[in-house]
């Protein structure tokens, strides 16, 4: 068993990488704990999600750089960066985080703004007369 789980998890434009180790329970996002960098309590349970499903926040100390997109991003980034690690070190993991669905990456996008129109699919204001 390797000692250290390096794994990565995207959402919209964000990027998450998760290094897991066995350790006390201890979660740092770039260079702040948990509850200073996602201080939204619902954005926090959802990137943590993975380990209170197992019920192994105890275990492991966890050290994740993320980047680009929003809050909603990067915590969804976070939360399929540590449900992968965690599968890494116990297979039975596995059947819990996938029934959650928490091993599916969200494959859904921003749609890009179309050429003569306000937004991707917003037009502008029609004058008949």
């Amino acid at each position: 068993m390797k000692e250290v789980i390096d794994t990565v998890g995207r959402r919209k434009t964000s990027v998450a990488r998760a290094f897991v180790t066995p350790g006390k329970g201890r979660i740092i996002i770039n260079k702040l704990p948990v509850e200073e960098y996602f201080k939204d309590e619902f954005k926090r349970q959802q990137a943590l999600r993975p380990l209170a499903i197992t019920e192994k926040s105890e275990e492991f100390d966890i050290k994740v750089n993320v980047h680009g997109g929003g809050v909603s991003g990067q915590s969804g980034a976070v939360s399929l960066a540590i449900a992968r690690a965690l599968t890494e070190f116990d297979d039975a993991a596995r059947a819990i985080l996938k029934t959650e669905k928490l091993l599916t990456r969200d494959p859904r996008m921003v749609e890009r703004k179309k050429f003569g129109r306000k937004k991707a699919r917003k037009r502008f204001q029609f004058s008949k007369r």
